[in-house]
C-alpha cells in the first residue's frame, strides 16, 4: 500500500517537471527568436558558420530574421502542442549545436555545449509530453475536448 502514495508523488513531480519545461521551452524560443530581429543581446549572425551563410541566400542578418520566425513558431507551437513542438525545439536546438561546433574558427563550443543540454531538456520535455498525453493526464486537453464536443 506504501506504493500508491509514492507513485503519486512522482506523478505530481513529473506533471510540475512537465509544466516547468512548457514554460521554459515556450518562453525562451520566443524571446530569442524576436531577439533575432533587434539584436538586443549578441549580433547573431556573427554566431551562423560560414559554410552556412555561404549556401543561403541573403546576408546573415536575413538568415537569423528566418531564424527568428522558426523560433517564435516552435516556442508558440511548445506553448499549444507540447508533444509535437517539443521535438521540433529539440531538433531545432541539434542544428544549432553543428552550427556552433563547425563555425571557422571553432570559438564558440561553450555555447553549443550549453544547448546540447537544452536540446536533452527539449527531449526531455516531449517525452513527458507523450506520456501525459497518451494517459489523457493533461487536464487542459480534456477541457477543450468537452467543450468542443458541446459546441457541435
Amino acid at each position: 500500500m506504501a506504493t500508491r502514495p509514492a507513485q503519486a508523488d512522482v506523478r505530481g513531480a513529473a506533471f510540475q517537471a512537465f509544466w516547468l519545461l512548457r514554460a521554459g521551452f515556450a518562453v525562451a524560443p520566443i524571446l530569442f527568436g524576436l531577439d533575432k530581429f533587434f539584436n538586443w543581446t549578441v549580433h547573431w549572425p556573427s554566431y551562423l558558420a560560414p559554410w552556412i551563410n555561404d549556401i543561403v541566400p541573403g546576408s546573415g542578418q536575413d538568415f537569423m530574421y528566418v531564424v527568428g520566425g522558426v523560433e517564435i513558431a516552435a516556442g508558440i507551437l511548445v506553448a499549444l502542442v507540447p508533444w509535437l513542438g517539443a521535438p521540433i525545439v529539440a531538433a531545432w536546438l541539434g542544428g544549432i549545436v553543428v552550427n556552433l561546433l563547425t563555425a571557422n574558427p571553432p570559438e564558440h563550443y561553450d555555447i553549443a555545449l550549453r544547448d546540447f543540454g537544452l536540446m536533452l531538456g527539449a527531449l526531455t520535455l516531449a517525452r513527458l509530453a507523450w506520456a501525459f498525453r497518451r494517459s489523457r493526464a493533461l487536464p487542459e486537453a480534456e477541457t477543450a475536448r468537452r467543450r468542443l464536443r458541446r459546441a457541435a
